[in-house]
């Protein structure tokens, strides 16, 4: 345990630089984290006092592989990058968390109110509530803290700052109460069980695996309660490629129905089959039954479970292209990915309001700008916010010129794949 004086001194003289290296990656971030992380504990200090801290952090995630098929306990491939979000905490004697996010007020949650709380649905109060709830359920030890916490997860805009938030606090109440000893696939599966109960979307389990876990992972959801995760090395820089992510600047806020529908509309189509979810029924008994399928459940739900047949097998090609260094086969499959959500799943505008479409015309520039660089396609839960792209190295500044000139200076983001998830720092 660090005294706040002595992070700040270690930290500005460059003593922790190698740790920093390996959370983030990139040469070039670490003057900019240095400070990052000396403000936040100064913030820490003026809120709750000079004194003894921790510090932690939780990853953004980037969705490569598997849009939209975690709920239906498909394939998926994701990874963690480093971008996160970062919490100077102190343990308390009280039973209250206190956490203020950079800003926003301060949050007070009161560990001896459990249940969810109609209320604060949708809000970080709710997360916070549903991990330390979910935790104590499973078992763990759970207790009160203090916390300031920053964050560069572009926030609504598909990176998953929701889950980097849940993971966070997971982090946070298993290295002050656990040793660090819950695993961070439980985390993940508390995590998804906070944002369902208490926050009120029914997400799948992706974003949080991928924060949680960290580096470049894929993961099988057939059974939800013991998902198979396994780590895929691969260095796009090996490839000459980067990844990156543009914020096309549209929220996320009232887009919760869009969500919704998606797995609900698969689910509806499962039930055709007398299956809960689509990964259990039989594809070619589904193309068999196609024109039942559309007359029971309507078009849009048949197209979205269409996709999801054909997502699910793209996911196990880029797995295998990326250990077979065929890497071109892997960039037409992220390709294929993106036209499919686009024709398919329909996640990347609401029909609800149909003049605004950031998210396509990201992906209309792109594909204007990037025969013969890179590919791109949707990424995450879509409708608004980010869309990807792998670019070859030599042209992603002209690629982050295209795009910064239609969505602002800064909106094209180069990333690096993290190799780790939910963290202790120091």
């Amino acid at each position: 345990m660090y005294q706040t004086e002595e992070l700040k001194r270690q930290l500005t003289s460059g003593v922790f630089d190698s740790r920093l290296r390996e959370i983030y990656v990139d040469e070039g971030l670490l003057s900019y984290q240095r400070g990052r992380y000396v403000g936040a504990i100064e913030e820490f200090e003026a809120l709750f006092g000079a004194g003894e801290a921790e510090i932690y952090s939780a990853p953004g995630r980037s969705e490569v592989g598997g849009n939209h098929t975690d709920h239906q306990r498909g394939e998926v491939l994701a990874a963690s990058v480093n971008l996160d979000a970062v919490a100077v905490v102190r343990r308390t004697k009280d039973s209250r968390i206190q956490l203020q996010s950079a800003g926003y007020p301060m949050i007070c949650v009161e560990l001896a109110e459990s249940e969810p709380k109609k209320q604060e649905e949708g809000t970080s109060k709710a997360l916070i509530r549903g991990m330390a709830a979910g935790l104590k359920k499973n078992g763990h030890a759970v207790g009160g803290f203090a916390a300031y916490v920053v964050s560069d997860v572009l926030n609504g805009a598909g990176l998953s700052s929701s889950a980097s938030f849940e993971v966070l606090v997971g982090t946070v109440l298993s290295g002050l109460y656990n040793d660090m000893g819950i695993s961070p696939v439980e985390i993940a599966q508390v995590a998804q069980y906070a944002e369902n109960v208490y926050f009120g979307k029914p997400c799948g389990l992706m974003d949080q695996m991928a924060s949680s876990v960290g580096g470049l992972i894929h993961i099988d959801f057939k059974d939800t309660a013991h998902p198979v995760v396994e780590k895929v090395d691969v260095d796009f820089g090996a490839y000459e490629h980067s990844l990156c992510i543009t914020d096309t600047k549209g929220s996320h806020a009232d887009l919760t129905e869009d969500y919704a529908a998606i797995p609900a509309e698969m689910r509806k189509v499962a039930a055709c089959f007398g299956k809960e979810v689509l990964r259990q029924v039989d594809e070619a008994e589904f193309y068999r039954r196609l024109p039942e399928v559309r007359r029971r459940c309507g078009d849009r739900p048949t197209l979205r479970a269409i996709h999801f047949f054909a997502e699910n097998r793209r996911v196990e090609g880029q797995v295998a292209a990326l250990r077979e260094g065929r890497f071109g086969d892997f960039l037409a499959l992220i390709r294929e990915s993106g036209l499919s959500s686009f024709q398919f799943l329909q996640n990347v505008y609401t029909n609800r309001d149909v003049l605004n479409q950031a998210v396509s015309v990201g992906l209309a520039v792109s594909e204007h700008v990037l025969p013969g660089h890179g590919v791109c396609r949707v990424h995450g839960g879509g409708f608004a916010g980010t869309i990807q792209a792998f670019v070859k190295n030599d042209f992603v500044e002209g690629y982050r010129e295209a795009l910064d000139a239609v969505f602002g200076e800064g909106s094209c983001h180069v990333l690096k794949v993290r190799p780790v998830g939910g963290i202790q720092v120091f």
